[in-house]
């Protein structure tokens, strides 16, 4: 019974070929987000440099108070230049992310394993399909949070490495500075990753409704009396 049976039909019904694209997509969202490195960079004039580039690195998990801007030039304009900052610790929102990602990736990869190797246990031990149902229920909650969460984040980050970060720069507001903003990298790989984390939610929403249907709770018990094994009492 507890031999390892391979049998890919399962994958045709909606309960295993959805779990797949579940899988996929846990995929998408750690590969667009975790993977993310950018840059956001301002012109600085100062005394006889003009439009010096400064440029700040970031990357996930989007610690950007830790990311400091180059100098314009070896002096720091005279010893005028100090350093700045970008501002904002989105670290929280993003790791919660592409962790649970990671989480849910790991988790679909067991329940593949089950569908298309194990089946026979997860028709016969009624406590398998119960959990897996609970899982899918705090998983679509899960999804609903953490991309709410990232999304938010993810305008912050876009508001922090923008041209506004001009306004915070000390040393763009002395005598003889001048500062423009110039460019900052696509961020279209992490609006991609808010995108899957919603397909995400749909998905798992979705498949709850075949996970419930493979549960107790859908089923009838065999032992009760309106199984069908026995006909409903009738009326005196």
């Amino acid at each position: 019974m507890n031999d390892f049976h391979l049998d890919v039909s399962p994958l045709k019904e909606p309960l295993a070929f959805i779990k797949l694209l579940e899988w996929l997509f846990s995929v998408c969202v750690f590969a667009t987000c975790g993977t993310y490195k950018g840059a956001t960079t301002v012109l600085v004039s100062c005394g006889e440099h003009v439009n010096r580039t400064v440029t700040a690195d970031f990357a996930y998990p989007f610690r950007l108070n830790e990311v400091k801007f180059t100098s314009p030039d070896p002096t720091q304009c005279g010893d005028t230049w100090t350093d700045v900052y970008l501002v904002g610790n989105f670290s929280t929102a993003a790791q919660f992310f592409v962790t649970w990602a990671v989480l849910i990736f790991l988790y679909c990869s067991a329940a593949l394993v089950l569908y298309l190797g194990y089946m026979h246990l997860y028709q016969n031990i009624s406590a398998i399909p119960m959990l897996d149902y609970v899982f899918t229920l705090c998983a679509i909650f899960l999804w609903l949070v953490s991309t709410a969460a990232w999304a938010k984040a993810l305008v912050d980050v876009k508001v922090s490495t923008g041209p506004d970060i001009v306004g915070e720069m000390s040393s763009c507001k002395l005598p003889g500075f001048s500062c423009l903003f110039a460019s900052v990298s696509s961020m279209r790989s992490l609006n991609m990753s808010v995108v899957f984390g919603l397909v995400n939610i749909f998905l798992w929403g979705g498949n709850a409704w075949f996970v419930h249907k493979e549960t107790s709770l859908h089923k009838p018990n065999g032992n009760s009396p309106n199984s069908g094994l026995y006909p409903p009492a009738s009326g005196i």
